[in-house]
């Protein structure tokens, strides 16, 4: 019997079928080159195909999340919302798919299990978990960063006897939490959007949180079709602003968050507590936008960060939650602040309780829930929104 496995030559092999794998294979192909693409998971969209979690979304404008190399395309296409869901970003991914007829030379399914560059030929050898073998003159590594989730090493992880779910690994047909105690371990941005979207299902919801966020309303609402028009009509001048742009956002006709456009103009350190105290009656979190040496001067951030605590207080009920919520060991602005959708009202609600991991943090996780040096929870069901191993997670993973 002939046990030599057949090796499959190709110019290029793209590894991810994500927004990046897609693009690349567009642009390849129309180049004459031969391209195959290896994708892990059943469908396209990479990040949009594995974040189904309650909740999920992007937080940058929709206009702007999209491509740019077809102009058909960025006419044809309608977002609904300011910031679009995961639903539709991945309805958007699946139409590229289709639109473009990439799908072809797409292999799902298919994880790469390690990758050799031949100095000798100048070719790389891609081995995948099934056995399979590709020769390519070049291999593009389009893994993505927010692909592998990240699951913290606690003691007795295994000894929970109800289901367990991480937010980047959620189940396609959704979970019903319906009449359910559910334990969420995280609050970072997966844990943001997700938990207020569990506590209004769960029969309690307790959330553990080792460091607050901060983060920001989205003010997420439909786009018109005024502004869609008029976005379509001024889609060059759009892109032109995006590429000079520091981060390639715009926000292109809203603010941060989605909020209403006011580029920042004043100096916080030029305010009295009362001028402060009254752009927060104005525009609670948002007010903290408008000045323009937050992250220039430490005082001014320190002022900044006062004023976002103020309205943690303000819009929280329960003083005790309110200061256990509150960022304090970091300035605003040296993380990316996270964009929420109705965040702090979740604990607002007689279902929910905040478990505050500094007070004391988690010793084991039990049968029925999870122990920490401040007392033991029980539950049904436990979450991990606890993120990725982001960037290069990957990558790491192929030998």
């Amino acid at each position: 019997m002939n046990n030599v496995k057949h090796t499959e030559s190709t110019d290029v092999l793209i590894v991810g079928a994500g927004f990046a794998g897609m693009y690349m294979l567009y642009r390849l192909r129309a180049m004459g080159l031969s391209v195959q693409v290896l994708e892990a998971g059943s469908g396209v969209g990479g990040t949009w195909f594995w974040n189904r979690y309650p909740g999920a979304r992007c937080d940058v404008p929709s206009m702007e999340y999209s491509f740019s190399f077809s102009d058909e395309l960025q006419q044809d296409w309608d977002w609904s919302e300011v910031m679009a869901g995961q639903p539709e970003i991945l309805d958007y991914a699946n139409h590229i798919a289709e639109r473009f007829d990439l799908l072809p030379q797409i292999l799902f399914d298919t994880r790469v299990k390690s990758a050799t560059y031949n100095e000798g030929t100048r070719q790389w050898l891609i081995s995948t978990d099934a056995g399979k073998s590709y020769e390519a003159r070049y291999c593009v590594m389009a893994t993505g960063c927010l692909s592998v989730p990240n699951t913290p090493s606690i003691v007795g992880a295994d000894n929970f006897l109800g289901p367990v779910y991480h937010t980047g690994r959620w189940p396609h047909e959704g979970v019903d939490f319906t009449g359910v105690r559910v334990g969420l371990i995280g609050t970072g941005s997966s844990g943001v959007q997700s938990i207020p979207v569990i506590a209004k299902e769960a029969a309690h919801l307790t959330v553990f949180q080792r460091t607050p966020n901060y983060t920001m309303p989205a003010n997420n609402r439909p786009l018109t079709e005024e502004f869609r028009a008029e976005a379509k009509a001024n889609y060059d001048e759009i892109r032109q602003q995006q590429r000079a742009s520091l981060a390639g956002i715009i926000g292109y006709g809203f603010g941060f968050g989605g909020a209403d456009n006011a580029p920042p103009t004043d100096s916080i350190l030029e305010t009295t507590a009362e001028q402060r105290r009254s752009s927060l009656d104005q525009d609670g979190f948002a007010a903290i936008s408008r000045y323009l040496d937050i992250g220039l001067d430490p005082k001014a951030n320190e002022l900044a960060c006062d004023m976002y605590r103020e309205q943690v207080e303000r819009v929280i009920d329960d003083p005790e939650v309110a200061d256990r919520l509150m960022p304090r060991d970091y300035p605003i602005g040296c993380k990316r602040p996270v964009i929420d959708s109705h965040y702090y009202d979740a604990f607002n609600q007689d279902n929910v309780t905040l478990v505050d991991l500094r007070r004391g943090g988690i010793e084991n996780i039990t049968e029925t829930g999870v122990k920490t040096k401040q007392g033991s929870y029980e539950f049904d069901a436990l979450v991990y929104a606890t993120g990725f191993d982001a960037m290069t997670g990957a990558l790491l993973k192929v030998e």
